[in-house]
């Protein structure tokens, strides 16, 4: 594995902070854009995005909000801007001519872009791929293979030779890693470092014989690579073995993980995963209040679940009944807009939040309890981004779902007081549950099934945490079910894979729905 690849908490796992119905697509693509922008130095006039026939974005990007992120990068915004649901009208206003085309660009990743940029001065192109919850990696530029994953300060020198280019940045600057990456007519000396260049480091270059231009492009993710990154494990074997002399439990590896592969205090992790449980608490008090929003398929119905759960009016669940509302909630905020935190998924943004918090507000637990929880669920979500794909577009919805509903019952194993063993015991029952999960999102929006497949996820976290806690045998290593649960997800037909071609997708009341949105959005536009 590139050291560069070892998945953070807070990069792959439990975020972005976001709007928007799709992690994969809006705050990928949003991310995408605004590495566009730099690239062009903030000076675009006219864009060419084209998607390929045989990927997930050819019938999803308008929908799932690809669009949407795009011209929100694209005009340099945050993934949690409010101004996102007028990204397209925006982007019109500022004089930026936009054609979008589906044509056979030979992507081998269902989630391509290429985006072909221009101004009075130059034409560049970026392929990009979204590889999940909002992960991107910049895979060409002007046809040069390159990867960039937006964890670093990026400095592309564009020449015609590179010697006199690589001989003054080895001399003179500081940087985690030098690349040359050669083209047909043009060579690209690829800087990758901590901070941007100085002013006076970019004048120097500048004035090296055949330097024609040089582009800065900052960093989109919120913890940084650098040279020589070291983490302590990988694997749930490795943490085992690295923990037989340390008696850590879950959470506490976690903070161990990451304050080392962010380079960052144990303290710093643990107040930023505090931040993350608020923002995700006010999001389903939000929901709870009731949400507007036009474009949608599905109303804000958890209000009234509150009102009946509250009146007694509902089945006695308990527990489950209160995760069920949070579950809910979250998934409404999400689909008029809200800001949610994409944990793993922003289409799976419920069942985490929900089945943790739902857990730690009925037990009329601290927060600094639920703190605990989401950092365990963090460490369990390392090991699926490191080995499998929270993408829904190359394993389906036990990627995202799937995904979470692991997580989420090895955090509620450590609400309860659990041992670390029982904690992976869950993760581990509660994937092997979800293997084989399509993605077939009805009428092109992330709304139904996935409320449906949301709650199933927190409800299946939540009796495999018990279950776990009464040390139930879950027989397979979750080491294992992680790699089953990658082959299963590639295994799946591509039509049932996050695009409108399979399941209840192609059903004929899903294409109604389908058709009266496009008319609505339609009259909108007029």
């Amino acid at each position: 594995m590139n050291q560069t690849s070892y998945p953070s908490i807070f990069n792959d796992v439990i975020g972005p902070v976001m709007r928007g119905p799709s992690s994969s697509h809006c705050a990928a693509s949003l991310r995408i854009g605004r590495l566009c922008r730099d690239l062009m130095g903030g000076n675009i006039s006219e864009i060419l995005i084209e998607f390929d026939p045989n990927g997930s974005l050819a019938t999803t990007h308008k929908g799932q909000g690809s669009d949407m992120g795009l011209f929100g990068g694209f005009l340099g915004w945050e993934a949690f801007d409010e101004r996102l649901p007028d990204a397209e009208d925006a982007i019109h206003t500022a004089g930026i001519k936009v054609r979008i085309d589906i044509v056979d660009i030979q992507a081998d990743h269902p989630n391509t872009y290429r985006i072909s940029l221009t101004n009075s001065e130059e034409t560049r192109v970026l392929t990009a791929i979204s590889t999940g919850g909002g992960m991107i990696e910049v895979i060409a530029l002007d046809g040069i293979a390159v990867s960039m994953q937006g964890d670093f300060c990026e400095t592309l020198i564009y020449c015609q030779s590179t010697t006199e280019v690589e001989k003054y940045i080895r001399g003179s600057v500081i940087y985690d890693q030098v690349l040359t990456l050669e083209g047909a007519t043009t060579h690209i000396v690829e800087i990758k470092s901590q901070q941007p260049l100085s002013k006076a480091h970019l004048e120097e270059i500048q004035s090296l014989e055949g330097v024609r231009s040089i582009k800065q492009l900052s960093p989109v993710l919120p913890v940084l690579s650098r040279k020589d990154l070291q983490i302590p494990f990988i694997t749930c074997e490795e943490m085992l073995d690295y923990n037989a002399d340390k008696n850590l439990k879950l959470w506490e590896l976690a903070i161990r993980y990451e304050s080392i592969r962010g380079n960052i205090s144990d303290e710093e992790v643990f107040e930023n995963m505090r931040k993350i449980v608020r923002i995700m608490q006010s999001s389903i008090d939000q929901g709870l209040r009731g949400t507007q929003y036009a474009d949608r398929i599905l109303g804000s119905q958890s209000p009234n679940f509150k009102r009946m759960h509250e009146a007694g009016q509902l089945v006695d669940g308990n527990v489950l009944n209160q995760i069920v509302m949070y579950v809910s909630a979250m998934m409404e905020v999400k689909s008029s807009m809200g800001v949610i935190v994409a944990a793993p998924t922003a289409g799976s943004c419920g069942a985490l939040p929900g089945a943790v918090l739902g857990t730690a507000n009925s037990m009329s637990l601290p927060e600094d309890d639920a703190v605990k929880a989401m950092l365990a669920a963090g460490m369990i979500g390392v090991f699926i981004a490191a080995h499998s794909t929270f993408a829904a577009e190359v394993g389906g919805c036990q990627a995202e779902c799937g995904a979470g509903s692991s997580m989420a019952a090895a955090a509620i194993v450590v609400l309860a007081k659990g041992t670390l063993q029982q904690s992976i015991a869950a993760a581990s029952v509660a994937l092997q549950n979800s293997l084989g999960m399509v993605c077939d999102p009805i009428a092109n929006r992330v709304e139904a099934p996935c409320l449906g497949k949301n709650v199933m996820a927190a409800s299946n976290a939540l009796s495999c945490a018990n279950m776990a806690l009464a040390n139930y045998d879950h027989l397979i290593p979750l080491d294992e079910v992680i790699d089953a649960m990658y082959q299963v997800g590639i295994s799946i037909p591509n039509t049932l894979r996050c695009t409108n071609l399979g399941g209840l997708s192609i059903t004929k009341t899903a294409k109604e729905l389908e058709a009266k949105l496009e008319q609505q959005q339609f009259f909108k536009s007029c």
